[in-house]
């Protein structure tokens, strides 16, 4: 037979109710049981749908309790709810799916205990408990689409950190480049400034060197001038 799932909800021994080679039989019927106690098993197969286990070919079902609850069952209860969480490792605070599944099979025995008492009373349980269990679905929901959409973002971060990164670093080396081209032309002009003041100190020396012949002739031609003059 499978392994019934462990939970702290009470439930009766597993009942034969078919085989493969044969037709289902109908739902077990409780011994000597009363109208209001069908009434009742019929609510809590509502609540707590029965588990299905197989054994071979052979099929059985098992149902919650219906036996009524003492004060010794909640005290037990409790005490199985303690060594539950510590044997489960569940954080005392913050979120915990241990945690939070024990306290929600704890509720659900609650909510068998009080509905074989009273019916009315376990069902307005029943309709608290799945309401709170859609509001956990929806922040839960919503938690992993902010999540998800916080990964989106700082992957995109990344991404545009790295393009950053790349931008600067080309922006780098483009600078670095632009600054080997100055220094290139300012040795091309140091040099041409050079030649070109080289240049000029030897046309100024060769005017100068020109200049003097020309005195130089100048005053001889003066000097026969004179002479011819004076003759």
């Amino acid at each position: 037979m499978d392994t019934p799932v462990e939970s702290l909800v009470k439930y009766d021994h597993p009942l034969l109710v078919a085989k493969k080679t044969d037709e289902k039989s109908d739902k077990p019927k409780a011994a000597a049981a009363d109208s209001q106690r069908l009434g009742s098993r019929e609510i809590l197969n509502f609540i707590f749908p029965p588990r299905e286990l197989m054994s071979g070919n052979k099929l059985w079902v098992q149902q919650v309790t219906i036996a009524p609850c003492t004060t010794r069952d909640v005290i037990c209860l409790k005490e199985q709810l303690e060594m539950k969480l510590q044997q489960s490792l569940a954080m005392e605070v913050g979120l915990c799916p241990q945690r939070r599944g024990l306290y929600s099979q704890c509720f659900d025995e609650l909510i068998r205990q009080i509905t074989i008492n009273c019916t009315e009373k376990g069902l307005l349980l029943l309709r608290v408990r799945d309401d709170v269990r859609k509001t956990f679905a929806a922040y839960q929901k919503l938690f992993e689409s902010g999540y998800a959409f916080g990964m989106r973002k700082a992957l995109q971060a990344e991404v545009d950190k790295k393009d950053r990164r790349q931008t600067i670093s080309d922006l780098e080396e483009e600078n670095e480049e632009l600054k080997n081209e100055v220094n290139k032309l300012r040795a091309l002009n140091e040099t041409t400034e050079k030649r070109n003041n080289e240049s000029r100190r030897v046309k100024n020396k060769e005017r100068n060197e020109e200049i003097k012949l020309l005195e130089k002739s100048n005053k001889q031609l003066k000097k026969q001038l004179e002479g011819m003059i004076e003759a």
